[in-house]
């Protein structure tokens, strides 16, 4: 095996806790070396030997370090990488990528200029939930496609104390916190659409930024696709609805690497990623002779780890990464658009 990557964490708060330091810690492909914590200093607590500087600037500074993940506020994405890439350090950097479609492309070429390699943290290509999606379609039980709803339904009336998420900055709001992963499920799938409409709302009091959003996406053959975010749902929908030709596929959101993360369950633990009894998919097709029939499916694991393995696949063997430039691009025309 290649070296491991020498990584470096530009924040230590939930995501950086969570979603990041887990995956580099457990794995040998990459050293977990330092992360950037401005007040607290909590890292040590789980990672003895950690370096913990006191700024982004003093992280980039560190010449040991190969690699950074710029998971710090939305509105800050875009500097952050380019700081990081300046500095000559391949870049790991967590959704939503950049505010616009513009900045998106000026860091996928300075990468190139400089020889590094941005990614973009898109995890939730690993669902468990979502790969039961994948795999029926990919089956071909459901015939041709007609309509498809993907959606995060949440009840929050409460502003939330992040800023970056409340005041009216670049990246912030509801569509740019889970439309990216919305977005990018749905483009992993379907590719771009010939198409589309989008509505925004503001619902809770006070709110600044948008807490509702609603994208109708067209594509070739009839194919409906509706992208749906709202913080306003007391009884939340299924998060996956699927209607073909030839059948429906039903899944509600039940993928707990989050949950299991949160609560310290490591991604070597055996029962890590698998969705519990009672959490099956249900795919309703019809016999020969017209009548319904119900089957239950079981996710596959979900399993972030793909996503890490995909990074050092793509730092040190140059496998392609699969988490494209241009995905993101569309990505971002469609949340940048009015």
């Amino acid at each position: 095996m290649e070296r491991p990557i020498v990584t470096g964490i530009l924040s230590y708060g939930m995501s950086g806790r969570v979603f990041h330091a887990p995956f580099i810690h457990t794995s040998d492909r990459f050293e977990l070396r330092a992360v950037a914590e401005r007040s607290k200093k909590k890292a040590a607590e789980r990672y003895a030997d950690i370096k913990s500087y006191n700024s982004v600037e003093e992280l980039l500074a560190d010449p040991e370090i190969e690699m950074v993940i710029v998971n710090t506020p939305n509105h800050l994405h875009f500097d952050h990488a380019r700081l990081a890439l300046n500095a000559g350090k391949h870049v790991l950097v967590e959704k939503p990528f950049t505010a616009t479609s513009d900045q998106a492309k000026e860091l996928f070429e300075l990468a190139r200029v400089k020889d590094c390699k941005v990614m973009v943290y898109q995890n939730r290509r690993w669902d468990s939930d979502f790969q039961s999606v994948k795999t029926v379609i990919e089956q071909g039980k459901l015939g041709n496609l007609i309509e498809v709803h993907f959606r995060f339904d949440r009840y929050r009336k409460e502003i939330s104390p992040k800023y970056f998420k409340e005041e009216p900055l670049p990246a912030s709001g509801l569509s740019y916190d889970l439309g990216p992963h919305l977005l990018d499920q749905v483009i992993s799938l379907f590719g771009k659409p010939e198409s589309f409409v989008k509505n925004t709302g503001v619902y809770r009091p006070e709110s600044r930024v948008d807490d509702f959003f609603h994208f109708h996406l067209k594509y070739p053959a009839g194919l409906n696709v509706f992208v749906t975010g709202n913080l306003q749902v007391v009884s939340p929908l299924p998060s996956f609805v699927l209607h073909g030709s030839k059948g429906s596929f039903v899944k509600k959101r039940t993928d707990v690497q989050e949950a299991q993360l949160e609560r310290s369950i490591l991604p070597t633990d055996p029962n890590y990623g698998f969705e519990p009894n009672g959490s099956e998919g249900i795919l309703t097709t019809l016999k020969p002779d017209g009548t319904p029939a119900t089957q239950y499916n079981t996710a596959l694991k979900g399993n972030y780890v793909r996503l890490f393995e995909a990074v050092y696949n793509y730092v040190r063997l140059d496998v392609p990464y699969p988490i494209k430039e241009n995905e993101i691009i569309w990505q971002l025309e469609l949340l940048e658009s009015k």
